[in-house]
């Protein structure tokens, strides 16, 4: 019967959470919305605008995809996707002429 009960208890702690997290998210786009009549340079506009969809993506990503729980993996993706992106950075630099195709 304490199974069953500690069962319980854990699905409503989670149930809690995603609660949270979907209010969250209601009040975000709600955010979002209201930023949107306020009279913000074009540059303003795009950093609010992508700083607010970065913090609602990532409660979606942890949460509502469960990769709160996995850090070590997707440190080490992420990691490697930085490698990746300086080595295509670098790949102009260390190529004979700058001009590819062009004779």
């Amino acid at each position: 019967m304490s199974t069953t009960h500690e069962y319980t208890i854990d699905v409503d702690h989670h149930v809690k959470v995603y609660l949270r997290v979907f209010a969250a998210l209601v009040v975000l786009t709600a955010i979002t919305v209201a930023v949107s009549y306020l009279h913000l340079s074009v540059a303003g506009a795009i950093a609010l605008a992508l700083f607010i969809a970065i913090v609602k993506g990532s409660l979606v990503a942890c949460y509502f995809m469960h990769l709160v729980s996995e850090r070590r993996l997707i440190f080490g993706v992420m990691g490697l996707t930085v490698v990746f992106f300086f080595f295509e950075l670098m790949v102009p630099m260390l190529t004979e002429t700058g001009n590819i195709g062009m004779g």
